[in-house]
Order: C-alpha cells, then sequence, then structure tokens
C-alpha cells in the first residue's frame, strides 16, 4: 500500500528511541512533518540529524503544566501517536508508590493530556484525524511482575474506548497497537536470556517476538485513511498471544 502524509503535521511521544524512533523515520518516508517528543535531548539531537526536517522538543511529560507549555509551542496537529511508556516491573508486594505515581504519569496521564490538546485543536480547525495511542498485549491479559503495568495499560484501552464514542461524530478517530515483546535494544536485552523467554515464546503461536518495523506499520495503517472505518479498537501486534 502507498500511504501518504504530505501536508500532516504528526506528534510522536516517545520519540528519541525504540519504537517511536524508527516511527518518526517511516513518516518522514511519507512525506509527513513530523514533530517529536521525548525526555532525552541528545538522542533528540542526534534523530533530527538523522531527519533534518523534523521539529524536536524536550519534555518529560510526567509534568502536566511543563508539557502544557510544550505543547502550547507546536502548532496544529492533525496525528498523534501516543507512544511514551514506562514499565516498573516486579512483584505487587514490592511496588513503591513512587512506582504507581511515575507509571501512571507517563502511560496514562499523559495520553490524556496530550490527546486533550490535540483533539481540541483539531476541534477548533474543523479538521478530522486519527490518534493511536501505543498499548500493549499486558492490557489484555494477566502478566507476572506486571500488576502496575497491566493496571496502566488497561486505562489506556479504556481510554481510547471512550475518546472514540466522544470524537468519532467529529472524524476524529482513535485506536490502540497492543504489542507483544518487541526486539528494541531494550527489548534485545530484557529478553535475552531463554530462561526469561523460553516461557514467554511457548505462548506465542508464532514461536517469536515482534520486530520493530512489525508495530511502526500498524500504526502507520491506523493514522492512514486506509483505515479511516476503524476507531475505538485495539490492533494486537503479539503474535497471537491473546488469541490463545
Amino acid at each position: 500500500m502507498e500511504i501518504s502524509f504530505k501536508g500532516k503535521r504528526v506528534l510522536v511521544t516517545g520519540a528519541s528511541q525504540g519504537i517511536g524512533r524508527e516511527l518518526v523515520k517511516k513518516l518522514v518516508k511519507c512525506g509527513a512533518k513530523v514533530i517529536a517528543i521525548a525526555r532525552n535531548q541528545e538522542l533528540l539531537e542526534s534523530l533530527q540529524k538523522e531527519e533534518p526536517s523534523i521539529e524536536i522538543y524536550q519534555a518529560d511529560l510526567a509534568n502536566w503544566k511543563k508539557t502544557e507549555e510544550v505543547l502550547g509551542k507546536i502548532g496544529n496537529v492533525d496525528l498523534l501517536v501516543n507512544n511514551a511508556g514506562l514499565a516498573v516491573l516486579g512483584p505487587l508486594t514490592e511496588v513503591k508508590e513512587e512506582d504507581v505515581d511515575r507509571t501512571f504519569a507517563i502511560n496514562v496521564k499523559a495520553v490524556i493530556n496530550i490527546s486533550k490538546y490535540v483533539i481540541n485543536n483539531l476541534l477548533a480547525r474543523k479538521s478530522p484525524g486519527s490518534i493511536i495511542n501505543v498499548s500493549s498485549q499486558a492490557s489484555l491479559t494477566g502478566l507476572v511482575d506486571h500488576t502496575v503495568y497491566c493496571a496502566s495499560k488497561g486505562a489506556v484501552d479504556a481510554f481510547t474506548r471512550s475518546a472514540a464514542n466522544e470524537y468519532g461524530k467529529y472524524g476524529i478517530r482513535v485506536n490502540t497497537v497492543n504489542p507483544t515483546v518487541i526486539l528494541t535494544d531494550m527489548g534485545r536485552l530484557g529478553w535475552s536470556d531463554p530462561k526469561v523467554a523460553g516461557p514467554m515464546l511457548e505462548r506465542i503461536p508464532l514461536r517469536r517476538f515482534g520486530e520493530v518495523d512489525e508495530v511502526v506499520n500498524a500504526i502507520i495503517f491506523l493514522l492512514s485513511d486506509m483505515s479511516s472505518m476503524t476507531t475505538g479498537t485495539n490492533i494486537n501486534v503479539d503474535g497471537g498471544f491473546i488469541a490463545v
């Protein structure tokens, strides 16, 4: 499929590395004007060296007010990918308050805050739009040592359904992409031990973890008019994990 975002301004959070970084590159290839937000200024600058056409903004999305200040500088946004995320893993009995607060601030509050800005912008211009929230298979199943993370991604899915229902009449679509383990640099490191990876792979019918471009391609599809009748839904990029 030939997908073009020419003339579209696309905001991507968590853009400096992993899925977000590769997504930015793919969007540029598709003709989009990309606005990249991340916490790490050095990585953002290195991305801009690779893709000089992009705009970069440094922000800690856990800070609602500071994020609002950054959003106020970026102007119109046609498409949004809420990709920034945080996972603090461990037994429920060892969870600390700061783990919960930080996880929900990044995974949930930031999604609400940024989506609110973009939807207001779209409504003011009477423009349709598409918002993709990067969720997880963890929103749809229970994973050991993932209680806080599962709860936060479950909230993302619930928010997505509600926002899709609320703003569909304005031509604004809201969906999630729900990946399994994806082999980013961090993913390869975290799942390199066969003893850790083995049990998870046994639960995935395709018997492998996902590649970054497989998530990027799903996001590109949902952002585009190719998915014009799709809203309020999850696209599982999980090798069949949730289906069995």
